[in-house]
Order: C-alpha cells, then structure tokens, then sequence
C-alpha cells in the first residue's frame, strides 16, 4: 500500500498504528476525528470502533457515529468484522457496509471509495471519507476532507511523544489513550442530510483508545478553535481506570501553542478537577515551571453517545461539542506568576462518561 508512504513523512506518534494481537481475549479500539467550523459554531466529529474483531463473539462488530450541527447524532453498525481493516504500522483504517467490491477491504483513492463504497468510512492521517444513513428515518451524512497535520502530541520538529507515556506500551494499563493529531486543517466538505457544509483550512482533531479494560468512570475537554488564538490546543481528561488488581484515578492536561508543547501529568505535575454531573469542568495543574486553569460550562443537555464497554456498544457517554472555555496559563518563577496565555473559545467539546455521575467528581 504505498498510500502508507506518505503516512510516515507526517509527525505520527506513537501508537498510530492497529493494536489488535490477533487472539481472542476481549478487545477494542476506537477512533475520533473531529472539524470545527468556528464562524457557524458548529463541529462535526467521527467516531470509529471495532469489538472483538477475531469474530464470532456476542460484542464483534464495527459502528460509525457522527456528532453533527447543534449536536445531532447519527449512528451505523457494520457488524461484519471482515469488513474491517487497518494497518499495524500507521494510522488507516476503514470499515466497509454495502458494497459492489468482492475483494478483501482496503485503502481506496477516494474516487473508487466513493464510486464502489454505498456504505462505510475510511480515515487515514491525512484523509477522513464515508457515508452512513439510519434506515429508519433516512438520515444520512457524507464526508470527504483532506487534513494537514500541524501538531501530533509533543513540540513541533521533535520525536512525539506518548499521550499516557511509556506505561502505555503494556497491557497492564489499560485502556491506552492516545491523542494522534492536537490540531491540524482540514478541508473538504460534509453533507448533512441534504446540506453540504464546505469547508478550508478549518481546525481538525484526532485521537484514539484501545485495550480489553475500560474505564469505570471518565470526563474530557478538547479544543483547537479560540478566539483569536489560531495556533492554540489543547486536550484534557480523567478517568478511573484499572491497574492490576486496584483501581487508579489520573488525569492529564496537554497544550500546543506557538509550536511549544506543554505538558501537565501525574509523573511531572500536581493535577486536581471538580467536574460536576454535567455543566461544569474544571481543573487545575502546576509543575516547577508552569501553571494552568480551565473552567469548562455548558447550558446545553448533551448528547449521549455509544462507546465500547463491557457489555458491548452502549450508550454510556455524554457530549456537547458547543461547550464554553476559559484557559490560563501561567509562567511561574519562584513564588511569582506572568499570565502567558488567556484564551476563550465558545466550541469546547465536553465529555462526561462511565458509571457514578450522582454528584460531582472531586480529587486531587
């Protein structure tokens, strides 16, 4: 597949590439891609899945789900597993449904996947195409843009970096997160149920999970869209994740920002959030060099989304791509502080997930 050639002259991160052993133990891995359109407020994000892919098993299958305008949602499984293809070495992926082809899946131009492919997806570093319609009603949404990746997870021109570090690499902490590309441009257009949206250099996401575990519990922040802050990113997140025979609770905050890349995690930061039911995120994090606070707020009700668990795919998420944000980072040097960095946004993707929501979620 020489397509994949071109993969490896981007800045792929670690963990790009399909993790599955090929054995049976229970397994998932799970894709997000994401455009903001900030002069409408509006964002679409692509959420891919695959259970179980050795096939045979009550949870095998794929499913393609889309967060469309106003936090609409549209969702297609593919339960077919052979269907599905990825590659081990690089980010590409893709699931067919209905098709003409006879031939095992893989990478099309996107010509031929648009010619041959009536149903499926197909997501590459560089490239996020599909279509999915609900049968009963009708509702469809088509897609088809191309990504310039400006930042991975790490400083820019350097080697990038794990998301969860190198505890990541082992099955015993599981799941693994990855983000895969904290801020890129897309352009290209997507068609919602009869309205194209198109679009040029709009700020694109990526990011991706994987593992037999899953978190009991979790809440995310993730925006690349600030007022007046073009080259701004950032991710953010928590969960309560098993390790071994315990439970661990951890949280990470990852900016990029005129090509620097800053860092809060547990082995380098002290990192503490209030997150409440829904409505409100919050979170702090301070190393020896830097501090950072975010408030996250919502007056929408959410979306509740499917996600991999033990059970299956089920509905056990809730997001609003529409979130408010407020960012400050601050440089610290000795017991004084400079404010280098106050953004806003108005489209902050927030997330709360898992069981346990009765009150708000407080730790440090």
């Amino acid at each position: 597949m020489n397509i994949l050639q071109n993969f490896f002259n981007t800045s792929q991160t670690p963990h790009s590439g399909y993790h599955w052993d090929q054995t049976n133990r229970r397994f998932f891995e799970g894709w997000y891609y994401r455009v903001t359109l900030p002069e409408i407020c509006q964002t679409f994000a692509f959420m891919y899945s695959i259970e179980d892919p050795i096939g045979g098993k009550a949870d095998s299958g794929g499913a393609a789900q889309v967060l469309g305008p106003n936090d609409e949602y549209l969702c297609r499984t593919f339960p077919d597993v052979n269907k599905f293809w990825a590659s081990r070495e690089a980010l590409a992926l893709g699931h067919w449904g209905k098709t003409n082809l006879q031939i095992s899946p893989l990478y099309l131009l996107p010509s031929e996947f648009t010619h041959h492919i009536q149903e499926g997806y197909q997501a590459t570093a560089t490239l996020n195409q599909g279509i999915i319609t609900d049968p009963g009603t009708g509702n469809y949404c088509q897609w088809q843009y191309e990504i310039k990746p400006v930042y991975a997870w790490g400083n820019q021109n350097s080697l990038q970096q794990s998301t969860a570090g190198w505890l990541s690499f082992s099955q015993i902490f599981e799941p693994g997160w990855q983000i895969l590309m904290a801020h890129g441009l897309a352009s290209g257009w997507i068609d919602w149920n009869g309205k194209k949206y198109e679009f040029t250099n709009a700020p694109a996401y990526g990011e991706k999970n994987w593992g037999g575990a899953f978190p009991q519990k979790w809440f995310w922040l993730n925006c690349n869209a600030f007022k007046n802050d073009p080259d701004l990113a950032l991710t953010a997140g928590g969960g309560r994740r098993g390790v071994l025979w315990w439970m661990e609770s951890v949280a990470m905050i990852g900016i990029h920002y005129q090509g620097k890349f800053y860092e809060f995690v547990p082995w380098n930061s002290q990192v503490s959030w209030q997150i409440q039911p829904w409505g409100k995120w919050q979170m702090q994090a301070k190393n020896q060099d830097y501090q950072v606070e975010l408030i996250g707020t919502t007056d929408l009700p959410g979306t509740p989304l499917r996600a991999p668990t033990n059970k299956g795919l089920t509905i056990c998420c809730q997001d609003t791509m529409q979130g408010k944000l407020e960012l400050t980072l601050r440089k610290l040097n000795g017991s004084k502080s400079q404010i280098i960095l106050q953004a806003y946004s108005d489209v902050c993707g927030l997330e709360i997930g898992g069981d346990g929501w009765e009150n708000s979620w407080h730790s440090d």
